[in-house]
């Protein structure tokens, strides 16, 4: 500034603007402005729209190498599960063929035996669906009452099976309504046979084993050949259950030092504790009955010993002949 003159403004250096407070303030005014106006009125949406309509190609450019980057992984990676399924089900398929071609090899060896030997086929007794309704009231006794009664044909003494295996036995029938003694009830016996050596025995119920019911295979000898993992089928020797109907499985044998037999504990096969739909089949006729005791080849003697008749268990009819 040339000396001299009236100007005293002072230099560009020294200037001073609004405070930082008065900004602050401001701003802050505008902000609070802004945001009730476009809450209320909406005055911001033509400029958001406006915004986002010019950033739309820039931010579709930029997500397009993401994009590719993440079809490139899924598809070697969709390639890579359609290869292994490819290889799964190939080897499922030859497991498969190889079990048909063994099953219908064993389908004509028994069907070549049972012409040889002129065994007749296994008797098949019609059945019944059934619904488990509730569990008896009883507290002393493993029961439970189904849906079918009189009307529906069902007789006292049909056995029950579930999909798993043998449930139990019909033991009281009503109108519309039957009572079934499951096979873990301390009053039920069953005549079993050991699937892997063939060997028969009788297996009655425990409820109180595991705390959850269990059977027992009692009065076994001590050398018998019973092994954990061992499957039980009825033997159908007591003219009540078909045989070939799945009972139970091994679970624990014990040999004892102090008797001639062995404890054998058993887990049914069926849902005891859970089932809700059942079939009800009819028990063996008495034709069938004496065909089956017919087939036991009698003593060398030539004296037929009569039956000795079991006695009825409570709630259990009696068998026709001896397991």
């Amino acid at each position: 500034m040339p000396l001299g003159t009236l100007d005293r403004k002072a230099p560009s250096l020294f200037k001073h603007g609004p405070s930082p407070l008065a900004r602050l303030t401001l701003y802050s005014a505008l902000a609070l402005f802004l945001m009730v106006a476009d809450a209320r009125f909406h005055v911001t949406e033509p400029v958001r729209k406006a915004i986002g309509t010019v950033l739309m190609p820039i931010q579709w450019l930029m997500l397009k190498p993401v994009e590719f980057a993440r079809g490139g992984a899924g598809y070697f990676q969709s390639l890579e599960d359609a290869q292994q399924g490819r290889d799964e089900a190939q080897s499922r398929m030859a497991a498969m063929s190889q079990q048909a071609n063994q099953v219908e090899l064993l389908l004509q060896e028994n069907a070549q035996l049972r012409k040889q030997l002129e065994l007749r086929d296994r008797v098949k007794a019609p059945g019944m669906a059934a619904q488990v309704i509730y569990d008896a009231a009883d507290p002393y006794t493993r029961r439970v009452v189904i849906d079918r009664g009189q009307v529906a044909g069902v007789q006292p003494g049909s056995p029950v099976i579930d999909a798993s295996g043998v449930l139990g036995q019909v033991t009281r029938v009503f109108p519309l309504s039957s009572e079934v003694t499951l096979l873990i009830d301390r009053d039920q016996a069953i005549p079993v046979r050991n699937m892997r050596t063939g060997t028969r025995g009788v297996a009655y119920g425990d409820p109180v084993m595991m705390h959850g019911g269990g059977m027992e295979l009692r009065f076994m000898p001590s050398n018998a050949d019973v092994q954990e993992g061992d499957m039980l089928s009825t033997s159908g020797m007591d003219g009540v259950y078909q045989a070939g109907l799945p009972v139970a499985k091994v679970i624990k044998v014990e040999k004892r030092a102090d008797s001639s037999f062995s404890r054998i504990y058993c887990e049914p096969l069926a849902q005891m504790t859970g089932a809700q739909y059942v079939t009800v089949l009819q028990p063996l006729t008495d034709g069938v009955r004496a065909e089956v005791e017919a087939e036991v080849p009698a003593p060398k003697s030539g004296k037929v010993d009569k039956p000795t008749k079991s006695k009825d268990l409570p709630g259990r009819p009696a068998a026709g002949g001896r397991p």
